[in-house]
């Protein structure tokens, strides 16, 4: 049922307006300075065949509840997110759509396939994970995906779409919560990862999404999105898991083989403003093999990924490295293919959105780690074994109100940051005359907006080194903070890229020396014996200021802000403590979760 919003016009009637109609979200009331709103972008439910055949029964209708705080069952047992979330998109495998309309609704055409009389019958895991390989794994990955042999018509096809955009019109709720259509474009040519999540802004959509199986190129996606764009829709496309992608997703040629001009990337960089920082298959930020001066670039590096399909652990994979190369394209063509700013997702396949908390981990993927033998010992097929995955990460937007409309373009502005769990709130500003740091968080944001620009902005033709200001809050439920580092990247001009990270401030009093960097580790208090830590180091909030010391005016730059807690424990002590198990030593014991926000870049004048 759609939710209604009752207004009291003056002494008239009460109006009763759908939660969807514009007049509806225009009486949310609007932050000035904005505030932090926290949600999924990339999550499963049934009616992703993958999902599905795991075992999961979870619909997007139920995805939206457990978004908003409801209990539901997974794996057999009761299971809640702890803290509802401010937005949520539901992001189904568009291929398979049609499928799982079909097995589900009895009386669909193709509910009597003896295909999908199977799959409903699946028993055991072990019969999960062969309907996975053969069905799923053997067409998604090849050189061309094609519909199943059980494929039930265009027809059901669109009612399954309108399934996901039904349950996302019914949960929308103006001011409290924001549910945004969307859908997973799922291309894997030759096993290398290719996915994007595509977002639309409002309930302008099409009939039916464009899958891999009209095309594994993601070119021909834009120029369907281009055309939903002239047909009236607004739509973005996310990608994630570059790490898995073999080379593909920055590649530097188009996909006829040139090398990217000016037109290509300026396609790519409005089609695809954003990318998933990290997920459950891993940290696609950084690897500790490419960078090795980084001490924090080992988290969550899930090397086991490069043991499936063919794929590498290769530097060109990384996000750092992507969008540092990035300004190297915009200084030979005058645009960036890769000016993308930062989100974070899941890629839960229970149904259940940002269930990222390390402590209530009971895994991602329905039978394949539903338990704790099958995550200390298994593995999730075709992609990462069991330990080396994670709960994932989630999506922080700015944004003045948590509508649609400025959820989705707090998203397309690039004002966005991801965490790898905790709800750490960042800002990030920049300009040349922003001045000292203020006394309080307020006036930092006042004047960061005022004088400057926040994270996931551009900045150009300075004739003086910029100024930056940080400050974050910790998550209220989680762990304190250790720093506040700025990583900036820049490209000579001779075309060499370059990197320079920069402790802006830290916890305890420790020093920064002259090169900017804390060399002193925050310490640690965590008990392996009872999966416990205390938050007696730390700081519950960090403000700082700093200006870059190598400022060229004549230099292409980015800057981003990440933000780093103190150590806790990571989900494989806590599973083994609560089973009396010993801790698994091929993964860390503790983890320190952190924060990414956007970038701000620096172009020179032209």
């Amino acid at each position: 049922m759609k939710k209604l919003l009752v207004l009291s016009l003056f002494c008239s009637a009460a109006i009763v307006l759908p939660a969807d109609h514009p007049t509806a979200e225009s009486v949310v009331p609007a932050h000035p300075l904005k505030q932090a709103y926290f949600g999924e972008l990339h999550v499963h439910t049934s009616y992703s065949l993958d999902a599905y055949i795991s075992g999961t029964r979870i619909t997007p209708d139920m995805a939206y509840r457990f978004a908003k705080g409801e209990s539901m069952v997974i794996n057999g047992a009761t299971h809640n997110i702890g803290r509802p979330l401010d937005f949520a998109a539901g992001t189904d495998h568009a291929a398979y759509i049609a499928e799982m309309q079909a097995a589900q609704i009895e009386g669909t055409p193709g509910y009597d396939h003896p295909s999908l009389q199977e799959l409903r019958n699946l028993q055991t895991y072990e019969e999960q994970e062969k309907w996975f390989l053969d069905t799923v794994v053997a067409n998604a990955r090849g050189s061309g995906a094609q519909h199943t042999a059980f494929y039930p018509g265009d027809d059901v096809y669109r009612s399954g779409w309108q399934v996901m955009i039904d349950a996302a019109r019914d949960h929308y709720d103006p001011g409290t919560f924001t549910t945004l259509v969307a859908y997973e474009w799922t291309s894997a040519p030759g096993g290398g990862n290719m996915h994007r999540n595509v977002i639309f802004r409002d309930m302008h959509v099409p009939d039916a999404p464009f899958s891999s199986i009209d095309s594994m190129d993601e070119e021909k996606l834009w120029a369907w999105m281009s055309a939903q764009e002239a047909a009236g829709s607004t739509l973005l496309a996310i990608p994630h898991n570059s790490n898995a992608s073999k080379g593909l997703m920055f590649e530097t040629e188009d996909n006829s083989g040139q090398p990217f001009d000016t037109a290509y990337a300026r396609a790519r960089s409005h089609f695809e403003p954003l990318i998933e920082m990290m997920q459950i298959k891993a940290n696609s930020e950084v690897h500790r093999k490419f960078w090795p001066a980084d001490e924090f670039a080992d988290f969550e590096n899930g090397d086991s990924f490069s043991s499936y399909s063919g794929r590498t652990i290769a530097k060109q994979n990384f996000v750092r490295d992507a969008v540092v190369q990035g300004l190297r394209h915009e200084q030979n063509l005058g645009a960036n293919p890769f000016k993308l700013g930062f989100v974070g997702g899941t890629d839960s396949h229970n149904g259940t959105p940002s269930d990222v908390i390390e402590s209530n981990y009971i895994g991602s993927h329905g039978g394949a780690d539903g338990s704790v033998e099958r995550r200390r010992d298994g593995e999730i097929p075709g992609w990462i074994k069991g330990p080396d995955a994670n709960p994932g990460s989630i999506t922080g937007v700015w944004a003045p109100r948590n509508t649609r409309g400025d959820i989705y373009d707090a998203l397309r502005a690039r004002e966005t940051f991801a965490t790898s769990g905790p709800r750490i709130s960042p800002r990030f500003f920049a300009g040349a005359n922003l001045g000292p740091l203020p006394s309080d968080a307020r006036e930092l944001v006042e004047r960061g907006y005022a004088e400057g620009l926040p994270m996931g902005s551009t900045l150009s033709g300075l004739t003086q080194a910029p100024t930056f200001f940080v400050h974050a809050t910790k998550d209220a439920n989680g762990a304190n903070l250790d720093r506040i580092q700025i990583i900036k990247g820049w490209v000579t001009a001779d075309g060499e890229t370059k990197e320079r990270i920069y402790d802006v401030v830290v916890s305890d009093g420790r020093p920064i020396n002259a090169e900017g960097r804390c060399t002193t580790p925050v310490g640690n208090t965590v008990d392996l014996t009872t999966a416990t830590y205390r938050n007696s180091i730390g700081a519950v909030q960090l403000t700082g200021s700093c200006t870059d010391p190598e400022f060229d005016p004549d230099q292409h730059a980015l800057y981003y802000s990440r933000i780093l807690e103190i150590p806790t424990p990571r989900w494989t002590t806590y599973d083994a403590v609560r089973a009396g198990l010993p801790i698994p030593a091929e993964v860390p014991a503790t983890i320190q979760e952190r924060a990414w926000t956007s970038p701000i870049w620096y172009t020179p004048q032209n």
